[in-house]
């Protein structure tokens, strides 16, 4: 876990960048701060900061690997964590000889790729985003985990390429401040993060998920596609059937875990009130009996699974923290939270977040969480609208139309109106994912560079083409791997944590979970009543039973009543102040803003949208806005 920068030269010129990378590893120091190192030559320099997980003494990056007759001929940095290292090294020395100088898992990535080549990313079993430099052949090979857990970015220089864990570090590369990319803006009103592979700033990319790149000097850098989820439900003819699937579910789930568990340092969890966090605690005490929990709420009444944290904690056995967090650290906060977000993400739960990974820091190095469940096991109620919408689906095309048009005509809260509206569409057109703030009809309003040409269908529609006759629940799934998990919920999993130097492992996503989960019809995802009906089942004789079936809150937070009450002047501020008017319409802005607080509908999330926008475009835009940044400095290695 850490923090990587590379550049690679096409001028063999790589040595005038290094005091440009160095200053770009300043910028990620919370990623790394037990310690830092660089390596070059001629064409490529790399920069790294550790935050020691693994073989703590040992494993330094840049880590240098070869074969007994070129034994420092690959440069590698590795960001994240490899769960089947200790298989792949035994592996590998068994099947091919190979020599190992550490005890870590870095030399297993290097060791893989020298004798599978680029298949080694599809080996590893983790999270991560590295480069390998090969000396001797002189290309660059860079690969991402299939899911998105471990951010990367990268940006094309006048004379070579960089890629880097922290957009900020790459600016340092680029010499220019930000600079808003216009189509990423209006898929971020929309979406509430910016879509993959853009960023807000027209001039740095993502390296997508699931991807891996190879680069040589002088050469345009080739993408390629190495992991291609699909969801093909299997059928379930008998109770047996069923109950081999339930079981399937529980031993890949504990497994999981268990592999997650591989740490040199205390390992914790996070614990919300769901299904999710309270089955991932219950099977990581398994493996550490001293486990510790934490949790996060608002002192506001509705906004806080503390309680029923504290019960589950108790009932697992684990001694569990709370940490309270409070409307004047939410408003004084956020800025500091978006400069270590890198790109806009508008999803509140970041400071809760923020505050929980911040008290988890001052007793353990690692926690466990519960992120992918949702997608992987079908744990969203938007996944239930194709059963409550079937009815209407299956009449002919002019009769939904009509009651299309019959629902546009009802009048404004009158039940079953959007019912109506949404069964007139097809799911390439009602489903974009599980956050939708602004209406393509609301933007041209508001968003002075609004295109009508432009739509989240750009977005969703390759998606959607790869998942052509699964059925609708599966598309859902399939299209929120590839928008919302890695967009919204795998960013604010990295860049909280990472921001308080702490590593988050997420035991849903891992290959082997999702070969199992991939499987699941629909019928055992949902329900007319519940979501996730068969994980439930498969964690029944672990999660106590007041979480089992309870409906999950996450880490709400009270934004609604806030902008309306005492952040409504906070709120004004920032609009007001703000240099974006070549973007947005102030007024209309402030106009949402008023006839929020008038309670005249709930506009929150639309001005909290623009809101992290604001405030991310005078950090890294203007410059207008410097956070102050703490120094990651913890008394002891924990």
């Amino acid at each position: 876990m850490c923090g990587l920068m590379g550049f690679l030269s096409s001028t063999g010129g790589a040595g005038d960048r290094v005091e440009a990378l160095a200053a770009g590893m300043r910028c990620a120091r919370h990623r790394g701060p037990d310690e830092a190192g660089t390596w070059q030559d001629a064409e490529v320099a790399f920069g790294f900061n550790r935050l020691s997980i693994i073989d703590i003494d040992h494993s330094h990056q840049p880590l240098r690997w070869g074969p007994a007759e070129s034994p420092e001929r690959y440069a590698l940095v590795f960001n994240g964590e490899i769960y089947n290292y200790l298989e792949l090294r035994a592996e590998l020395a068994a099947d091919h000889g190979a020599e190992f100088r550490t005890e870590g898992d870095g030399e297993a990535i290097v060791a893989a790729y020298h004798f599978w080549g680029p298949d080694a990313a599809s080996r590893l079993r983790g999270m991560f985003a590295f480069l390998i430099w090969d000396t001797q052949e002189r290309v660059l090979f860079v690969a991402r985990d299939p899911f998105g857990i471990k951010p990367l970015f990268t940006a094309e220089l006048p004379d070579g390429v960089a890629f880097a864990s922290e957009a900020k570090g790459l600016r340092e590369l680029t010499g220019a401040p930000a600079a808003v990319d216009t189509v990423a803006l209006q898929h971020y009103l929309v979406l509430q993060y910016v879509p993959e592979p853009a960023t807000m700033d027209a001039a740095i990319r993502r390296v997508e998920s699931g991807t891996h790149v190879t680069v040589r000097p002088g050469e345009a850098p080739l993408h390629r596609r190495y992991f291609h989820p699909r969801f093909l439900p299997r059928p379930l003819r008998s109770a047996a059937d069923r109950d081999r699937l339930t079981a399937e579910i529980t031993e890949v789930l504990d497994d999981s875990v268990r592999a997650h568990m591989r740490a040199d340092v205390t390992v914790g969890s996070f614990l919300s009130g769901g299904v999710d966090s309270t089955a991932i605690a219950a099977l990581a005490k398994r493996y550490n009996p001293d486990l510790m929990t934490f949790t996060t709420g608002f002192e506001r009444q509705g906004y806080s699974e503390v309680d029923v944290a504290v019960e589950s904690a108790e009932a697992i056995g684990v001694r569990h923290v709370v940490r309270t967090v409070s409307e004047e650290e939410l408003t004084s906060t956020l800025p500091l939270i978006v400069w270590y977000l890198d790109d806009p993400v508008a999803d509140p739960a970041l400071v809760p977040l923020y505050f929980v990974a911040n008290e988890a820091r001052k007793h353990v190095k690692v926690v466990l969480s519960g992120e992918g469940a949702d997608e992987l096991f079908g744990g969203y109620n938007i996944y239930r609208e194709p059963r409550s919408l079937a009815p209407l689906i299956a009449l002919p095309d002019p009769l939904r139309r009509g009651l299309a048009t019959l629902g546009r005509r009802l009048p404004r809260g009158f039940r079953g109106k959007d019912l109506l509206r949404r069964g007139a569409l097809d799911l390439e057109a009602r489903y974009y994912g599980n956050a939708r703030i602004f209406r393509e009809d609301q933007l041209a309003g508001v968003l002075r560079t609004y295109d009508p040409e432009r739509s989240f269908r750009d977005v969703t529609d390759p998606v959607y083409a790869r998942s052509l006759g699964s059925d609708p629940i599966s598309r859902m799934q399939h299209v929120d791997l590839f928008t919302w998990l890695r967009g919204d919920i795998l960013v604010k999993a990295d860049k909280m944590t990472m921001a308080n130097s702490l590593e988050l492992r997420v035991p849903f996503l891992d290959p082997r979970v999702f070969e199992v989960a991939s499987t699941v019809p629909p019928g055992e995802k949902v329900s007319g009543q519940a979501t996730k009906v068969v994980l439930r089942r498969a964690v029944a004789g672990i999660v106590p039973p007041h979480v089992l079936h309870r409906r999950k809150l996450g880490f709400p937070v009270p934004i609604r009543h806030y902008l309306a009450e005492g952040s409504y002047e906070w709120a004004r501020d920032i609009i007001t102040s703000a240099q974006t008017d070549e973007y947005l319409d102030r007024d209309a802005v402030l106009a949402l803003l008023d006839a929020h607080r008038a309670g005249d509908g709930d506009w929150s999330r639309p001005i909290w949208t623009v809101l992290v926008f604001q405030l991310w475009h005078a950090i890294f835009v203007t410059g207008a806005l410097a956070p102050k940044v703490p120094e990651p400095v913890y008394p002891v290695r924990l």
